[in-house]
């Protein structure tokens, strides 16, 4: 018993984290990986510290005097950092969707232009394009709740 106890102790302190990669596709997409991918960047992480200091948080104060309703709530320094890395995120996703619409609008029209050999009977053909005229109204609904969520 003592043996694994001393090994789980050496264990733990030899943990460390893996380094994380981002990688842009050609599409624009961007993952976020720990395994390294041909044409990927390592981002630098600061360490993680379990002995380091959580953020303040503040105790709504009662106006009626009694004791706090047990709301917390987070300093305005830490809410600023974290709106400030939700709209970098959104952002980001925005630009995502923008190319995707824009690849669903080419495909639209691509696909309008031309009739396949199969289509023979015109239903088939508008099945066809009223499946990229969804993709190209999804595109559009999506960035719409981005520009929505961005304007919050």
């Amino acid at each position: 018993m003592k043996r694994l106890l001393a090994l789980t102790a050496l264990l733990a302190t030899c943990v460390h984290a893996a380094p994380v990669y981002k990688y842009v596709d050609q599409s624009g997409n961007v993952t976020y990986t720990n395994v390294p991918v041909p044409g990927a960047q390592q981002i630098k992480l600061p360490p993680l510290q379990s002995d380091s200091p959580r953020p303040t948080l503040l105790r709504p104060r009662s106006t009626s005097g009694n004791a706090a309703s047990g709301a917390v709530q987070i300093a305005p320094s830490t809410q600023k950092q974290r709106d400030a890395g939700r709209r970098q995120i959104l952002e980001q996703e925005l630009s995502n969707e923008r190319k995707a619409l824009a690849d669903a609008r080419q495909a639209l029209a691509d696909g309008q232009a031309v009739r396949n050999g199969n289509e023979r009977n015109y239903a088939k053909y508008q099945e066809r394009i009223q499946k990229l005229q969804d993709a190209v109204t999804e595109r559009e609904k999506n960035i719409q709740a981005l520009q929505q969520e961005l304007a919050r």
